[in-house]
């Protein structure tokens, strides 16, 4: 009995040893840290190659010629990216980048995207109603409306072998004059990656 005992235990401590090596780890790390494990389109691209191609588009001569025009800054919105790569990616990311760095050029005033200013409208609806001070009440027909949109699309070409494949994200940008129609400035940015997996899971 006892040593059948022993085996019992050893069997229970070798479990336990088995099922603690197969725990999740967890590493936490800054959020603009580089971290490339599937080779495709992640929150890094997103950031940098909206970082980068909106320094290009409010480098071009269409914010001077508008300031020089209009005697103000330009009001830009964002409009639809469109994914047509083959994978699935959240545009939101990339949209929300695309504002961040165009606020924080302070070359342009920017405005809110067609579903949030729905609900900001229904806000204003609502102040309407009575409930809210007189004094506090934001009037109705006083939105500042935008001069250019800007708008795109990404796309990716593959090219794949047993146990490796190169893909090619490629991001196309342009700014639209919201009266004329007019395209002010065309933008394209473009990532290469080639990833290597290993023979296991090949």
């Amino acid at each position: 009995m006892k040593r059948y005992n022993f085996f019992v235990g050893m069997a229970v401590i070798g479990s336990l040893i088995s099922l603690s090596g197969c725990a999740t780890k967890v590493t936490r790390m800054q959020p603009e840290q580089i971290v490339d494990i599937s080779g495709r389109w992640n929150d890094t691209d997103a950031r940098l190659v909206a970082e980068e191609m909106i320094t290009d588009c409010l480098s071009g001569e269409w914010v001077s010629r508008y300031n020089k025009d209009a005697g103000k800054d330009p009001v830009v919105i964002v409009g639809t990216i469109v994914n047509r790569t083959h994978e699935h990616i959240n545009t939101d990311v990339f949209v929300e980048d695309l504002e961040r760095a165009l606020i924080n050029s302070n070359k342009v005033k920017f405005v809110a995207t067609r579903n949030e200013r729905d609900e900001v409208r229904e806000e204003r609806e609502d102040q309407q109603l009575g409930n809210t001070n007189p004094e506090t009440v934001t009037k109705k027909g006083m939105e500042t409306g935008a001069s250019f949109m800007l708008k795109g699309s990404i796309n990716d070409v593959k090219d794949e072998t047993r146990g490796k494949y190169a893909v090619l994200y490629q991001a196309n940008l342009e700014m639209v004059d919201m009266k004329t129609n007019e395209k002010v400035w065309l933008g394209q940015k473009k990532i290469k990656k080639l990833v290597v997996r290993p023979k296991a899971s090949i």
